[in-house]
C-alpha cells in the first residue's frame, strides 16, 4: 500500500534532514575517497498531478480510502481503475512510491462489494498474486487496513505454503479475495480447481503484483500457470480481468500480453511526486593483494558499502544497504556494528528470507519509526514493502537490470524528501563499464523483460498439467483465439508417444496416477531434486535444482542457509543427497567448470562483413572440474581444488559470432595470441550481457574457440544456461551491435595492464582464466564491429 497521499508525521521534519548532497559529501569527506566518486547524477523534484474518481467506483470504497488520507487518486492510478471498471486487462508500469497498489485495489474492493450477499453464493472474487510470500503478507495487512470499514462484504484470506489447513478451508469456502503466489496456484490451487469451483466460478479479477521479476525460464512458466488459469475459469464460465504492477520496464504492455496472452493496455506516465534523487557511482580503490596470474583486485563491495553504513548511521542518516546474498547482507551489518560506539551498535540489522515473519515485521517497524538507522538487506525488501522515510539506499553491486536498480533507488525519499543513492561497484567488467559509462544507467531507458512461453521444455509439463485439470481439445489449438504457444500443437503428439497423454477424438487425457504439476517446479528446477542433509542430524536442510547441484554443492562447497553456514562433505549423485555441517570458513567458494559446445541448428545468419552473427539451437557440454576458495573480504583466491564430477549435456539457444583469417590480419591477431584474444573477448561478452537482457551471469555461459568444427572458424558462443533457452540469447543477437561495442569499451577502459575481473577475468572460468590477451580482444573486436 502506498504511503504517497500520506501527510508527514508528528516530528517528521525537513529541518532535521540533511540536504541529499550534504550526505554525498560527508561520504566523500575523507581525502582517500576522492576519487572514488565516479559519477554524480541529479534527478530533480516534480509535483504531482490528480484526477478524479473514474465513475462505477462505490463510493463505500472511495469513503475508505478517504480514511487513510487520500482524496483524490493520482492521474495514473485514475487511469488504471478506469481501464479496470471497462473490464480492459491493464498493467500500471510507474516508479516506486506511486500508488501502484491502490490503483488495482480500489477497482477490486469495488467489485467485491457489488458482488456481495450476505448469505447466497459468492457473486464476485479476486485473485492476487504476489512473486514472494512476504510481499503477499504485506498486501493482506494493507487490504485488511483500507477494506476495515467495509464489513464483511471484504473478506481476504492468504494462500500459501505457511497457510494452515483449516485456514485453507477457510479460504476455500469463505474468502472473496484470496492472496497467494504463482507456485501455490501451479501446485495447490489449479490441480484442486474443483474444490475451489465457487471461487473460480465468480472470479471478475486476476491482480498480478511485480510482474517484472517473472522473466526468462521462471516467467515462462508463470506464463503457462496464468494461461491455465484462464482455462480452468473458462471451464466455469469466467473470464477474469487481469491488473498487473510493474517497475518502470521498456513496452510494459507488450510484456504482460505475454505473461497472460491477452490484450494489456499500459499506464506508464507517471504522475506521483517525487522528491530530489542525487544518485553517485562509487568505485572502490585496488587494494594491495593480487587475484589469478597476478591480476589487480578491488576492494570489495560488501567491505566498502559496510564502511560507508557506518559513516551514515553515524550521521544519524536512515540508511537501507541492499545486497545481493544473504551471507553479505549478514556480513555488512556484523561489520557496520563493530565499528560503531556505544548504543549506535543496536540501530544496525540484516534483513533477508529466511527470518521468520514475525522478525521481518519488527525490522521494518523499528526502521519505520527510527529505532534502526542502518539495515543490510537483501532483494526480499525490494519488491513493495513499504519502508518510509529512508535518507539514503547503498547498492553493493548492481543488482542485474536498470528495473531493480531503480526500485531499490527509490525506497529512500518515499516521503518525498530529498534522497541519496550510492552504486557501489563490485569488481567485475559491468560493474566497471556502468561506473565510467553513467549514460548506460541514466541516459538508456529501462529493460524489456524477457521470457518465452513457447519454449518446449516448459511448454510440454504445462500441457500435461492442463490436461489433468481439464481435458485438452483440438479446438483449443486452432484460430486466432488459440490459448497456447502455437508450438503446443506440435508437443501432443510426442507427449502422446511418451505415454504421458493419451488421445480419444478430439480431446487429449493425462495417462498416469501422479499430478503432473509435481514434476515441474515454476522457478526453473529440473530434473530430481538434490537434497541438503545436515549430516550430523539427518535434518533436512532444502533442496538444490539438480543441474545446479554441480556448482552448488559439489565436495567442499560452502552452502548458506538461512544465515547459517555450512561446508558440503559429500555429494551423492546417485541418491541425490549432499551431507553437509555447520561451519563458518573466512570464505567463499565458486565453481569452475569446462564447456564444448556443437551446433544443432542455424536459425538465423546475418553478415558483419566477412564475419557472420548467427542465433540457433546448440548441445553444450558442461563438467565442474575444481573450485575456488575466496577471502571473503577482499576477494583474494587462497587456492583452487580439483573435483571429479560427470559431465552434463544441455540443449539450448545460443548466438555466436565467427571470423575469417584476413579479419585477423587487419586486426594483427596470430595464432599465439587468437586463443587469448578470443577467450578475453568472451568473458567480457558474458559480463556484459546483462546490461541488454533482463539476466545474470550466471544464467548464461559461452565457449570459445579458435577453430570450431561446425564453423571451420575462429567462434564465440554465448549461449543460455536452461533447457531449451531463456530468451537472453535471443535478445543478445537483436541488440549484438550494442552489446559488443560496450563489451569493447569495457574492456578498453579498464585501468589494468594485462587483465583482471573488472575487464577480461570470470570467475568460472574452468581454464584458469588461461590464456587471456587482453589488447588482441580489444583489437578483435574493433575489426569485428567495423562492419
Amino acid at each position: 500500500m502506498s504511503d504517497t497521499h500520506r501527510p508527514h508525521e508528528a516530528g517528521d521534519t525537513e529541518a532535521h534532514r540533511p540536504s541529499p548532497r550534504e550526505v554525498l559529501e560527508l561520504l566523500r569527506g575523507r581525502s582517500e575517497r576522492a576519487t572514488r566518486l565516479t559519477h554524480m547524477e541529479q534527478l530533480p523534484a516534480r509535483p504531482g498531478h490528480h484526477a478524479p474518481w473514474p465513475d462505477r467506483i462505490r463510493p463505500e470504497v472511495i469513503d475508505a480510502v478517504g480514511a487513510i488520507g487520500i482524496e483524490l487518486p493520482w492521474a495514473h492510478q485514475a487511469r488504471t481503475i478506469q481501464h479496470a471498471v471497462r473490464g480492459e486487462s491493464v498493467v500500471i508500469s510507474t516508479g516506486t512510491a506511486s500508488g501502484k497498489s491502490l490503483a488495482y485495489q480500489v477497482p477490486v474492493l469495488s467489485a467485491l462489494l457489488d458482488g456481495h450477499t450476505p448469505r447466497g453464493p459468492r457473486e464476485a472474487t479476486a485473485l492476487y498474486l504476489a512473486p514472494t510470500k512476504a510481499l503477499g503478507a504485506d498486501q493482506l495487512r494493507a487490504i485488511r487496513r483500507l477494506a476495515a470499514p467495509l464489513g464483511a462484504a471484504v473478506r481476504p484470506a492468504a494462500f500459501d505454503g505457511d497457510t494452515a489447513a483449516e485456514e485453507r478451508a477457510w479460504a476455500r469456502e469463505h474468502a472473496n479475495l484470496l492472496l497467494t503466489n504463482p507456485d501455490m496456484l501451479h501446485r495447490g490451487l489449479l490441480p484442486g480447481h474443483r474444490r475451489w469451483s465457487s471461487f473460480l466460478r465468480a472470479l471478475r479479477y486476476v491482480v498480478v503484483d511485480e510482474c517484472h521479476v517473472y522473466r526468462g525460464v521462471f516467467g515462462s512458466h508463470v506464463a503457462q500457470v496464468l494461461r491455465r488459469l484462464r482455462r480452468v475459469c473458462g471451464h466455469y464460465g469466467a473470464e477474469p480481468v487481469f491488473l498487473l504492477a510493474s517497475a518502470t520496464t521498456a513496452d510494459p504492455g507488450t510484456t504482460a500480453s505475454r505473461l497472460t496472452g491477452l490484450p494489456v493496455a499500459a499506464v506508464t506516465e507517471d504522475a506521483s511526486p517525487r522528491g530530489e534523487l542525487v544518485f553517485a557511482l562509487w568505485e572502490p580503490p585496488l587494494t594491495e593483494a593480487v587475484g589469478e596470474r597476478g591480476a589487480p583486485l578491488r576492494r570489495t563491495a560488501t567491505a566498502e558499502t559496510a564502511e560507508l553504513l557506518t559513516d551514515l548511521v553515524s550521521h544519524r542518516v536512515r540508511t537501507v544497504a541492499f545486497v545481493r546474498s544473504r551471507r553479505g547482507a549478514e556480513l555488512i551489518a556484523l561489520i557496520a556494528r563493530e565499528r560503531l560506539e556505544g548504543a549506535d551498535r543496536r540501530r544496525v540489522a540484516a534483513y533477508r528470507g529466511g527470518y521468520l515473519p514475525e522478525e521481518r515485521r519488527a525490522l521494518e517497524r523499528a526502521l519505520h519509526e527510527g529505532e534502526l538507522l542502518g539495515l543490510a538487506a537483501t532483494t526480499a525488501l525490494e519488491l513493495g514493502v513499504d519502508v518510509a522515510g529512508l535518507d539514503a539506499v547503498l547498492l553493493a553491486g548492481y543488482p542485474g537490470t536498470r528495473a531493480s536498480l531503480w526500485q531499490q533507488a527509490g525506497r529512500a525519499g518515499r516521503r518525498r524528501q530529498g534522497a541519496l543513492a550510492v552504486l557501489v561497484a563490485r569488481d567485475d567488467p559491468l560493474d566497471t563499464y556502468l561506473v565510467h559509462h553513467p549514460e548506460a544507467l541514466f541516459r538508456q531507458p529501462v529493460e524489456t523483460t524477457v521470457l518465452d512461453p513457447g519454449n518446449p521444455y516448459v511448454l510440454a509439463p504445462h500441457l500435461c498439467a492442463a490436461a489433468a485439470e481439464v481435458p485438452l481439445t483440438d479446438a483449443e489449438f486452432a484460430g486466432d483465439r488459440a490459448l497456447f504457444d502455437p508450438a503446443a500443437a506440435e508437443l501432443l503428439p510426442k507427449l502422446a508417444e511418451r505415454a504421458l497423454l493419451r488421445r480419444r477424438g478430439t480431446s487429449w487425457y493425462w495417462t498416469r496416477r501422479e499430478r503432473p504439476a509435481d514434476m515441474v517446479g515454476i522457478r526453473g528446477e529440473g530434473g530430481e531434486q538434490v537434497r541438503v542433509v545436515e549430516a550430523g542430524t539427518g535434518r533436512l536442510l532444502g533442496t538444490v535444482d539438480a543441474a545446479a547441484a554441480h556448482t552448488a554443492v559439489h565436495e567442499g562447497a560452502v552452502h548458506l542457509h538461512q544465515g547459517l553456514s555450512y561446508v558440503v562433505r559429500e555429494l551423492d549423485l546417485k541418491e541425490s543427497v549432499a551431507l553437509v555441517e555447520e561451519a563458518s570458513p573466512p570464505w567463499s567458494t565458486s565453481a569452475r567448470e569446462v564447456t564444448d559446445i556443437s551446433v544443432l541448428e542455424t536459425d538465423t545468419e546475418v553478415p558483419w562483413g566477412a564475419a557472420r552473427l548467427c542465433f540457433g539451437s546448440v548441445e553444450v557440454t558442461h563438467q565442474v572440474v575444481s573450485y575456488l576458495r575466496r577471502r571473503l573480504l577482499t576477494g583474494e583466491v587462497l587456492g583452487e581444488t580439483r573435483l571429479d564430477l560427470p559431465p552434463r549435456t544441455l540443449r539450448t539457444r545460443a548466438v555466436w559470432w565467427t571470423v575469417t583469417e584476413d579479419q585477423l590480419d587487419a586486426a594483427r591477431i596470430g595464432p599465439e595470441v587468437l586463443p587469448g584474444s578470443l577467450h578475453a573477448a568472451e568473458h567480457a561478452a558474458i559480463g556484459m550481457l546483462p546490461l541488454f537482457a533482463t539476466c545474470d551471469r550466471w544464467d548464461i555461459g559461452g565457449v570459445s574457440t579458435a577453430l570450431h568444427p561446425d564453423t571451420l572458424l575462429p567462434t564465440v558462443f554465448v549461449h543460455d544456461g536452461h533447457p531449451g533457452g531463456a530468451g537472453f540469447a535471443e535478445r543478445a543477437f537483436h541488440t549484438a551491435r550494442r552489446w559488443l561495442t560496450a563489451t569493447r569499451d569495457a574492456i578498453a577502459s579498464c585501468e589494468c595492464a594485462s587483465g583482471c575481473p573488472s575487464c577480461i577475468q570470470s570467475p568460472k572460468c574452468g581454464n584458469g582464466n588461461e590464456p587471456l590477451h587482453k589488447a588482441g580482444a580489444i583489437r578483435l573486436l574493433t575489426e569485428l564491429l567495423r562492419h
